[in-house]
């Protein structure tokens, strides 16, 4: 117990001996030390007196003290070094000791000179402060000595200008502090009351003044004076006073102006070759007018008057062009019999006859030029507005309800109104245009000696063309999107029923070419037609030509898309991104349309696949069942001289291929040249699984399906192999020598080639060979 009670004391007493720093607390903490060792003993022996230690127990104590010993004096070098360096370092510590004291006294010395120079420091500082206030106060009694002599020899001397800028002057000063600072009411020349009355009866007086001389300078067109006028409205704090007048002011000059143009418009002699945009013309040099104006007077506003004022003026001009717009208007509905027209065009107006496309196309043209002039001033109108509302307001919120109340303005304006109701009209005016002009082109359908399609096709994409490109230059968003939609229900709708009510009716059956070409040779030599073959005849032509319509008609979809696409991008470059997705997703419906057409081609072949290919395919495969595949060594040489089976059907298949491709476009003839393909394909397969064959009867028909192969791949661009891949794996199985070779092409050993026929078909080809065993057949594993 005395042990641990010890051991706890020494391990305390150690941390504390490893903190120490100063010379007599290291002595002290030896003296202790000391004093514990003693302890220390006395107590190891009472221990042994009264417990009676053993030899076991005295030699485990003993053990334990010479390991701690041991313990110690390997560390005796490190800690008489260390004590070494101690007695070295004790001489600087001495010297830093008397530096840092040293130091301390001249901090305190400092920070007390500091305090004491501050102190002073603050009080020149108020006495500074004092002196200025003093001197302004003196300098603001002065100005108001200086402003009220000034304004009343500027009065007397009719000079505005500088009896403004003396009551300026006097409105920046600040009246009560002039009277609080004054010991005495009493100032050179006066009292301060009436140094101020005087002040604030100059100010009336000259604001009165401002305000009739400016509007005598209205009344007799100086504008030398109007300006100079203007100018001094903002030194009297009458900025919106100013604004006002002055706005009204240029509203009365573009008034003047306006009316003199429509007067002109109105004695334009009709064959003047403006004559058919004469109102387009006049409404836009109304615009240009208010234009110039804005132009000229801005810099004047925004130097007078600061930023933020401008739009105050330009609402007042665009209220005057509001007026003058509707008067051009009225006189352009009146003059080109515009209610008439809309009377006339009512929801049924799609059977109407009465009104003439030519004469509608002029009143479109103009409408179209009315609203392109209209957007673009009332953007340039809204550029100026909000360039000047950025200068002036700085704060995000503030500038954003601004921003929308210019937005709201100019959205909301009379000929914002006017305009949006002319595209409403204009919009069904254009669409019976289209409407109409395309009908006429379907009847008036015809085509040239040589032309695989006909002239509708490029009439109605140009009509289309013509529409949507007129309304996309009336800059108005809205009335491109509807024309959009417009072309793309009419050319879904209306002219996709006419190409697929000419194809409903079929291609004549009881197709044979020598036939036709009889009848063309005898419309040669006797100059005419029989009436059943001329009708045959027409009605054939007439069939592949509105499939070739059907088509171009697809490839004319997607260019229009295309250009219209460039044409929007061009011209809407600052719209909003909701105007950018209606546009987009309008546009995307017309690429659609294209797929609308596709599906009419698609019934055209169907249509021509029933009535010209099968019929002529179909002798092509009786040929083949007739021709004996059970040959000698004789006939396979006599069929290699004179094949009785490919070569009358390549004639045929090439007979009715040429005669096709001088009728049909390059993509419909490889189309029909596919479907020929197709066709052959699934016949001869059928034929063949009806033969039967022998070794020398499977290599003929191997010769016969390449020679096949090989013509129908010269006549046309497109890949036709994979269509005869079928019919290929089953000319190599019936040239196998043997029913084991077949393993050599099937499964894993069949490499890159992919089997067409299940293994039910394998077999059943196989048996097609009359040397083959049904027992190897059975047998094979596939």
């Amino acid at each position: 117990m005395a042990t641990s009670i010890v051991d706890a004391t020494s391990s305390a007493s150690m941390d504390s001996i490893e903190n120490l720093t100063e010379l007599d607390e290291i002595k002290k903490a030896l003296e202790q030390l000391g004093k514990q060792e003693v302890i220390f003993g006395y107590s190891l022996i009472a221990q042994f007196s009264h417990t009676g230690f053993k030899s076991s127990q005295n030699f485990k104590f003993s053990e334990h003290v010479e390991q701690e010993l041991k313990a110690l004096l390997e560390h005796q070098d490190t800690l008489e070094s260390k004590m070494n360096g101690l007695h070295k370092m004790l001489p600087n510590l001495q010297i830093l000791e008397t530096d840092s004291r040293q130091l301390t006294s001249m901090i305190s010395f400092t920070s007390t000179l500091a305090e004491n120079v501050s102190g002073k420091v603050r009080k020149l500082d108020l006495a500074k402060s004092r002196v200025v206030e003093c001197s302004q106060r003196v300098e603001d009694i002065l100005d108001l000595k200086f402003c009220t002599d000034g304004v009343q020899i500027a009065l007397q001397n009719e000079d505005y200008e500088k009896a403004a800028g003396h009551v300026h002057r006097f409105r920046n000063l600040d009246e009560t502090v002039i009277r609080i600072s004054a010991e005495t009411n009493e100032v050179p020349g006066g009292t301060l009351d009436t140094s101020f009355k005087q002040l604030y009866e100059s100010e009336e007086k000259l604001k009165n003044i401002v305000h009739s001389k400016f509007d005598a300078a209205v009344h007799c067109q100086d504008v030398a004076s109007v300006e100079r006028f203007f100018k001094i409205f903002p030194l009297l704090a009458m900025h919106n006073e100013g604004i006002t007048k002055f706005g009204k002011y240029l509203a009365a000059q573009i008034s003047e102006k306006a009316d003199n143009n429509l007067k002109l418009a109105l004695h334009t002699p009709e064959n003047d070759k403006r004559a058919a945009v004469l109102f387009a013309d006049t409404i836009t040099l109304l615009f240009e007018g208010i234009a110039r104006v804005v132009e000229i007077h801005q810099p004047l506003v925004e130097t007078y008057y600061g930023p933020g004022r401008l739009f105050g003026m330009l609402q007042i001009l665009q209220k005057e062009c509001d007026r003058q717009a509707r008067k051009v208007i009225e006189e352009f509905k009146s003059q080109r019999k515009y209610d008439a027209l809309v009377g006339d065009l009512t929801p049924s107006f799609f059977s109407i006859t009465c009104i003439n496309p030519r004469e509608l196309d002029v009143i479109l043209s103009e409408i179209a030029l009315i609203s392109a002039r209209a957007e673009l001033y009332m953007r340039f109108m809204r550029r100026r507005a909000l360039g000047d509302v950025e200068l002036a307001i700085q704060e995000v919120e503030n500038r954003k309800s601004t921003v929308a109340e210019v937005e709201k303005f100019w959205n909301g304006c009379e000929l914002s109104r006017l305009v949006q109701e002319l595209i409403n009209v204009y919009i069904m005016m254009e669409e019976y245009f289209m409407r109409e002009m395309i009908l006429k082109a379907v009847s008036m359908d015809s085509s040239e000696e040589g032309q695989q399609t006909s002239s509708m096709v490029d009439d109605t994409f140009f009509i289309v063309k013509k529409s949507v490109r007129r309304a996309i230059s009336s800059s108005n968003i809205d009335g491109v999107c509807a024309m959009i939609n417009h072309a793309c229900t009419v050319l879904e709708q209306d002219f996709r029923e006419v190409l697929y009510s000419r194809l409903r009716a079929g291609f004549p059956s009881g197709f044979d070419l020598q036939h036709a070409y009889n009848i063309v040779q005898a419309s040669i030599t006797q100059g005419k037609l029989q009436s059943s073959d001329a009708e045959k005849v027409k009605a054939r032509a007439n069939f592949l030509m509105s499939l070739n319509n059907a088509e171009v008609t697809c490839d004319y979809c997607k260019a229009l898309k295309d250009n219209l696409e460039d044409e929007v991008s061009k011209l809407f470059t600052q719209c909003s991104e909701q105007s950018k997705a209606k546009l987009e997703s309008c546009l995307g419906d017309l690429g659609t349309v294209s797929g609308r057409f596709k599906d009419v081609v698609d019934f055209g072949f169907s249509q021509l696949t029933t009535s010209a290919i099968k019929p002529r395919i179909k002798p092509v495969a009786d040929a083949f069942l007739s021709t004996s595949h059970n040959i000698t060594e004789e006939d396979f040489s006599n069929y290699e001289a004179n094949d009785p089976w490919v070569q009358n059907s390549i004639v045929t298949l090439d007979n009715m291929l040429s005669t096709f491709k001088n009728s049909l476009t390059s993509a419909n003839y490889e189309a029909f040249v596919s479907l020929v393909t197709t066709e052959v394909t699934a016949q001869l397969e059928k034929a063949v699984g009806k033969t039967t064959f022998n070794r020398l009867g499977g290599l003929q028909f191997d010769k016969e399906l390449r020679g096949l192969v090989g013509y129908l791949s010269s006549v046309t661009t497109w890949t036709i192999r994979d269509k005869f891949a079928r019919l290929t794996q089953m000319a190599t199985i019936l040239n196998l020598e043997r029913v084991s070779e077949i393993m050599d092409y099937w499964g894993q050993n069949s490499g890159p080639l992919t089997w067409r026929l299940t293994p039910t078909e394998v077999r059943q080809t196989l048996t097609l060979r009359i040397d083959f065993r049904g027992e190897d057949i059975k047998r094979l594993k596939l």
